[in-house]
């Protein structure tokens, strides 16, 4: 009977995903809102780390269009809108510059758009990977199915909000440097 232990492994981890993501996306949402100190370093961290991000998931995304089509246009498409979403989410950040530092409170909107974005597709690629793979898609690929380039779209989409949020972090804390370095010595 080594079928049992294996089906209780699984629906171990079922179970522990289903628990786990809801509270995940709460927290997720909870933490991108809060008001933060825009740490230099931590900043520019994540100001490399994002960019390295979207250049890497561009080049997996021409990779994977040799298997699955419009898997790069859809990606391309996603950064596109992220890159305004990001623009957006500079504009509508309060920003707060004291002798202290600088700390800025993202808009909950935008915040709340991003993980909602996020989880209904992997919801909805969850269902549709599902369904494609009940149907036995014909010709097509159950992974093709699936709305793989959607779901690049929007993983594209995040990754580049990120990127132009955090170069607009970025810019905002050289900017503030500038302007209380005088105040800093007194």
């Amino acid at each position: 009977m080594p079928l049992v232990p294996i089906f209780l492994a699984l629906l171990g981890m079922f179970a522990f995903l289903a628990l786990a993501l809801p509270f995940g996306l709460v927290q997720r949402y909870r933490m991108g809102k809060a008001r933060r100190r825009a740490r230099g370093w931590v900043v520019a961290l994540n100001c490399a780390l994002t960019s390295l991000s979207i250049v890497v998931f561009l080049w997996g995304a021409a990779v994977t269009n040799f298997w699955v089509a419009d898997a790069f246009r859809l990606s391309l498409m996603g950064c596109g809108v992220g890159l305004v979403l990001g623009a957006v989410g500079l504009l509508l950040t309060r920003w707060e510059g004291t002798l202290r530092g600088l700390h800025y409170t993202p808009n909950r909107w935008l915040v709340l758009l991003v993980v909602f974005a996020v989880s209904a597709r992997l919801l909805y690629g969850f269902w549709r990977a599902w369904h494609a793979w009940q149907a036995n898609a014909g010709d097509e690929s159950w992974i093709a199915a699936a709305g793989i380039p959607g779901s690049m779209a929007v993983g594209g989409g995040v990754i580049a909000y990120y990127v132009v949020y955090w170069a607009g972090v970025w810019w905002q804390v050289r900017r503030h440097r500038k302007r209380f370095r005088g105040w800093s010595a007194a």
